[in-house]
């Protein structure tokens, strides 16, 4: 509703059915003149003495002093009248009136430190709980333009200031308490969530370390909530679905407490919706690709693994990899999560169990087409050799000997295709040494650090290093556990093209010195050790 619309709620007391009718009569009459002294005093300049008076520590005290005093006068007036609005509307309005003139301090950021110690921004925090929900979005509106982060940057120390003020007050459980209250079929408290949202990014944005205590204030749930409503889709369920990737980047304690509430489930039954159908718009794309993200992102939490197999996630995804829809490159990627590392050897076993190798070696023989928007071509085949890669090590002799069985079937045709890969990608590496070698050159010794060595060998993984590691290690391992007809395919396929195991060697020797760092030490030597012997293998 218009702030123009006097609150309807009045509270149930004692009295004949046509008391209250009356009452509701009385009511909307003056909602009726109140509109029209709203509209009045918007088209009179006089009226809004921000616009005119130009800026300067009394004058903003003044405004700071005038919201003050119209906000307790508005208090006093419900707690007098909690029953007849026609008491309070015109405090209301004025309320609503001072409230828009102080966007003007949105502008000039300096005069933040005033509104900090005339605890102003504890009033307007305050007003997020005003009955009035017209108040509350008015608020809403002016704190997200306060927060913007371009005017924040404008002056870091009053910015700081503000956000402290902010959080100190428990802004997030007071923007989430006045959202659950709105009723977005109404354009402006659709409006007011948005810009609810607008906040809290705001907020993120310029200090990111608080995204945890927000998330377990409520917002994670609140998120989770919004993103399943059944409604529509529209700007605020992208929103919401653009915040809780944000919120679940490189933070563990966010992404467990997302498995703890069961999000994990609550992503993989709204991304089972596109199984079947493409997003109806380029919005509900990007929405759908930030949940895929929030998947993948959820999945390098390991419990949040179990939670992923135990919810079917690897079936849908599995699905969503046959049905060929927009959703289909997405799930590659959150195959390749779920996968990767130790955490991920059940996870590869179960996906053989459930016949995905029929789905996952097509896409290896040729590369999905990409979508106008989301992953590149390049990055769907790293995608696709890492999960390769991580159901080669299966550890079941029989599912082991199933993968082994397609690198065999139609004359060894995938084994083909690996070496394919592997030249293209030894190409685009011999490429990049060929530069990093020219710029070494014009360095000097002192220029030659050790962080500069990790720059070159990070430039070179960027350029097919990693995925010609992931290829590498495929054709080794093959070669050691498979029939003697893999490792025979692929030695005349290097002969073919005047290669030899050398260029094969440097890079799985490459790749074990340079293996990073895991939780399980015993783990990293194994697989240390179970590589170099099957280089050792691979020569011979």
């Amino acid at each position: 509703m218009n702030v123009t619309e006097l609150l309807s709620f009045t509270p149930e007391t004692p009295g004949s059915s046509k008391r209250k009718q009356n009452e509701e009569n009385n009511t909307r009459l003056h909602n009726k003149k109140a509109k029209m002294q709203i509209t009045d005093s918007a088209s009179d300049p006089s009226n809004l003495e921000a616009e005119g008076e130009a800026l300067d520590d009394a004058s903003v005290k003044r405004m700071i002093f005038k919201f003050e005093k119209k906000t307790s006068r508005n208090q006093e007036l419900r707690i007098k009248f909690p029953d007849n609005p026609e008491k309070f509307v015109e405090s209301e309005v004025e309320l609503n009136e001072v409230i828009q003139e102080m966007h003007v301090l949105a502008t000039v950021p300096d005069y933040y430190s005033i509104m900090i110690d005339l605890n102003t921004i504890q009033t307007l925090l305050h007003l997020l709980n005003h009955d009035n929900t017209d108040i509350s979005i008015a608020v809403v509106d002016l704190l997200q333009e306060l927060t913007e982060v371009d005017t924040l940057n404008d002056n870091e120390d009053a910015a700081e200031g503000l956000i402290d003020a902010l959080l100190e007050g428990q802004i997030t459980a007071l923007l989430i308490q006045n959202m659950e209250r709105l009723d977005e079929s109404v354009k402006e408290e659709a409006d007011g969530v948005h810009n609810s949202l607008g906040i809290i990014e705001n907020v993120i944005e310029f200090r990111p370390e608080s995204s945890r205590d927000l998330a377990a204030q409520g917002l994670l749930k609140w998120l989770l909530q919004r993103i399943k409503l059944k409604a529509p889709f529209d700007s605020n369920k992208l929103y919401a679905s653009e915040i809780l990737a944000i919120l679940l980047q490189d933070n563990d304690s966010t992404r467990s407490l997302l498995g703890d509430i069961d999000g994990i489930d609550v992503l993989l039954q709204q991304l089972n919706s596109y199984k079947k159908r493409d997003p109806d718009s380029s919005e509900e794309f990007e929405c759908m690709e930030n949940l895929f993200n929030s998947l993948c992102s959820s999945l390098m939490y390991t419990p949040n693994k179990e939670r992923f197999m135990k919810g079917e996630g690897l079936q849908l995804m599995n699905l969503l990899l046959r049905e060929k829809k927009q959703s289909r490159n997405s799930a590659i990627k959150v195959l390749d999560y779920a996968m990767t590392g130790p955490e991920g050897a059940e996870l590869c076993q179960k996906f053989v169990d459930i016949l995905g190798l029929r789905t996952i070696f097509p896409l290896f023989m040729k590369t999905p087409k990409v979508n106008k928007k989301g992953l590149t071509g390049g990055q769907l085949e790293e995608h696709i050799v890492s999960i390769l890669s991580s159901i080669v090590k299966v550890g079941s002799s029989t599912q082991k000997q199933r993968v082994l069985n397609k690198f065999v079937e139609n004359d060894h045709e995938k084994v083909e295709r690996l070496l394919e890969l592997h030249f293209k990608y030894l190409e685009k590496v011999r490429n990049c040494d060929k530069q990093i070698e020219r710029e070494k050159r014009s360095l000097t010794a002192d220029d030659v650090t050790d962080e500069k060595d990790d720059e070159f060998y990070m430039r070179r993984l960027d350029a097919g290093l990693f995925v010609l590691q992931l290829l590498d290690y495929v054709m080794i391992d093959i070669s050691a556990t498979g029939p003697s007809t893999i490792k025979s395919k692929i030695m005349r396929i290097l002969n073919m093209r005047g290669e030899s195991v050398k260029a094969v060697k440097g890079v799985m020797r490459e790749y074990v010195s340079n293996i990073g760092e895991t939780a399980d030490e015993k783990f990293r030597e194994k697989e240390q050790n179970k590589i170099l012997g099957y280089l050792d293998q691979f020569q011979k």
